[in-house]
């Protein structure tokens, strides 16, 4: 009944009033004074160097991902072997299998993100960003090993 479903509808628009009442109110009472200070960037407290539009290392998200992914994947095993007890002879083998595939491929898939280096924390392109490349000018001739003629 369409009737049973009216208090609920009264707190959904109790709660919309009050969000417009409250980000309403700040916004027309609050203090409005610009300043550069409040225009730039924070960055846990220190001052921003360069743009805001540099590329930026994303290794700790990839790192964060992979370990959602095969932690998920694991969390899910844990209730498999719960309900692998109450299951009939007859499927239990058939479930061991399957099983034993997702476990196969999951170690697959482990192996070849460590393998294409996913799992190494150092970022491979930070080293060109902190140090700039030497200019060919100022580049000097290597001495000459002793015993060596040019």
């Amino acid at each position: 009944m369409p009737s049973d479903y009216l208090p609920l509808l009264i707190l959904f628009a109790i709660a919309a009033v009050i969000a417009a009442v409250m980000v309403g109110g700040s916004w027309l009472l609050g203090p409005k004074r610009p300043s550069p200070a409040k225009g730039s960037p924070y960055e846990c407290g220190i001052t921003p160097v360069g743009s805001a539009r540099e590329r930026f290392p994303i290794h700790f998200y990839l790192t964060a991902m992979l370990f959602i992914i095969f932690d998920v994947e694991i969390a899910f095993l844990y209730p498999f072997f719960v309900a692998l007890r109450d299951m009939p002879d007859d499927v239990r083998g058939f479930a061991i299998g399957v099983v034993g595939a997702f476990t196969f491929l999951l170690l697959v898939s482990f192996l070849y993100e460590w393998k294409k280096g996913a799992l190494d924390w150092e970022d491979p392109v930070e080293h060109r960003r902190l140090k700039p490349a030497p200019s060919p000018a100022m580049e000097t001739p290597e001495p000459a090993l002793s015993g060596e003629s040019r």
